[in-house]
């Protein structure tokens, strides 16, 4: 069985499919070489039920929990309910969600980990065992208050500026009357919005059609993030494909992983949205059905514009294999013809324009401990004042040559490089754009997963690096985002905002390190491999 399945594999992955151009040499990869087993008799997914079972109970324990320490809106009558209003006011209430966010966080690691190590054979019964997780582990999550982000809120306010005749792009929530009983986060009092058409549309129809009721437009927005996971689940198998990349593998990496289904589901960002309709995008780009795959990039623009990157990469598939520098910038202009041309279409139905190119520069104003050019400013900026000098000053230089330095990877990317490598080319440049900006959120590294995971992660420390990510995320955001009542202090055992956050740290983080160094089990991911890795993907 281990031998066919290799042997369909690479003979899969030999075909042209309907590109060609984008169908690399075919690798060995560490898909082929996971099961060394020589008995026939045994599973292709040795018992996928025990982690698929871990991972429904730490959904659920993010479920309880989140009626403790989710974010609610002001206004939402779910306050008013005893049971909401015991564990969100009662000590122990609080101290009872605290433990169950974290431990149900960090359950949900295992178990995506352990899963991947039940596969001998990534084939069809890999697929079928992922599917399973993903829909036991993602369907508790639709019924949490938000978790670890209260944007969702922010989507509200914003929808309602819509109903009520603002441009959001000119306009913060604090335009509205009781703007402050929506829930979202004191950053968008002021900010403009840097969302694009597509989903200025979404956000003004949930709005709408619940009537501003904060629990019914999070569903609605969950149900609209629940379709970018949908196409993810579609298109990275499909994209896998293409790249002689193990495609049941890819999508395990991908759909199953604990950021993905917290940061899309538990957290409703529209960032599914956006990185679903890129990936679509994408693929028929590569499959010949260019104008199509350029439609719904920009519909991925027009939910957040970073997918702009997308189109110089794209611009070269279409030009094809072999073509010179004028057909490539023929094709540029032609994907960028078309892809502005319905925007601008757009922004002539809303009337707003282009205004989210001004919400662009917000991200761009915050740093974070984390990202290396965050840290480094921090570090300027500490020694400069202690010499008395403008530090910040000289840390907002240091954000400003992070983001010069992306956008000369980008243009390296783009002008540089093998055609059979555009989609790897396209992945490392949207890469640099996160990991050179002063912050970095959990929801951007999910960005880059999918891409990386279609294009080849290798079974080194490529691999290994995306599950010491995975853990430092899910940990950070267990302890970043909880709603604890600013009330109880120290009287009530302690529980002010601060130490809440500090026990959800100490508790996910110790469990991380159970998983690193103590799992009988899970410790062997983390650790050095006796074994070489022989065996590589397309990179």
């Amino acid at each position: 069985m281990p031998g066919q399945a290799g042997s369909r594999l690479r003979q899969h992955a030999h075909k042209r499919l309907d590109n060609p151009e984008m169908t690399a040499p075919v690798p060995e990869t560490e898909e082929m070489a996971t099961d060394t087993s020589t008995d026939p008799a045994l599973a292709e997914v040795d018992n996928p039920r025990s982690p698929i079972l871990s991972g429904f109970v730490g959904s659920l324990f993010l479920v309880i929990g989140s009626l403790g320490v989710g974010w609610l809106a002001p206004a939402s009558e779910l306050r008013r309910m005893p049971l909401f209003i015991w564990m969100r006011t009662e000590a122990w209430g609080v101290g009872l969600s605290i433990v169950l966010i974290a431990v149900g966080g960090m359950l949900l690691v295992r178990a995506w980990l352990r899963l991947g190590q039940r596969v001998r054979v990534w084939g069809l019964e890999a697929r079928k065992a992922t599917l399973q997780a993903v829909a036991a582990w993602g369907l508790p999550m639709m019924f949490t208050v938000p978790l670890f982000s209260r944007d969702v809120y922010a989507y509200i306010g914003q929808g309602r500026l819509m109903v009520e005749g603002f441009n959001p792009y000119e306009n913060g929530i604090s335009a509205l009357s009781n703007y402050f009983q929506l829930g979202a986060d004191k950053m968008w009092t002021e900010a403009p919005v840097p969302y694009g058409q597509l989903f200025l549309w979404i956000e003004q129809f949930v709005v709408w059609s619940t009537n501003v009721h904060p629990e019914a437009s999070i569903m609605l927005f969950r149900l609209a993030a629940l379709v970018g996971v949908v196409l993810c689940i579609i298109y990275v198998p499909k994209l896998a494909e293409l790249h002689g990349v193990n495609p049941h593998r890819a999508l395990w990496l991908t759909a199953a992983n604990p950021l993905f289904l917290t940061n899309f589901i538990a957290s409703v960002h529209n960032d599914s949205l956006m990185i679903g309709l890129a990936l679509a995008g994408l693929y028929y780009c590569a499959t010949r059905r260019v104008i199509f795959g350029i439609v719904l990039v920009t519909a991925s623009i027009a939910v957040k514009p970073i997918t702009v990157v997308f189109l110089p990469f794209i611009g070269l598939l279409w030009a094809g294999k072999g073509a010179r520098w004028p057909r490539k910038f023929v094709f540029w202009g032609l994907t960028a013809g078309i892809s502005f041309a319905l925007l601008y279409l757009m922004s002539l139905v809303n009337g707003f324009g282009f205004g989210w190119i001004n919400g662009l520069s917000a991200p761009g104003s915050v740093w974070i401990w984390y990202a290396p050019v965050g840290l480094l400013g921090l570090v300027v900026a500490s020694i400069a004042n202690a010499f008395g000098l403008d530090g910040w000053g000289l840390a907002k230089w240091v954000y400003d040559a992070g983001k010069l330095l992306a956008v000369g990877i980008v243009a390296w990317q783009i002008f540089r490089g093998d055609h059979d490598r555009i989609m790897r080319r396209l992945t490392l440049a949207f890469a640099a754009v996160v990991v050179l900006a002063p912050m970095i959120q959990s929801w951007y590294v999910v960005w880059l997963i999918p891409l990386f995971a279609v294009t080849g992660i290798r079974a080194d420390w490529q691999v290994k690096a995306l599950y010491f990510i995975v853990s430092f995320f899910m940990v950070y955001a267990i302890s970043d985002q909880l709603e604890v009542f600013p009330y109880l202090q120290s009287e009530d055992l302690g529980l002010a905002l601060a130490l809440a956050r500090n026990a959800a740290a100490i508790i996910a983080l110790l469990f991380a390190l159970y998983l690193i160094f103590l799992d009988p089990r899970t410790k062997l991911l983390f650790s050095k491999s006796d074994q070489p890795v022989t065996t590589r993907p397309v990179i």
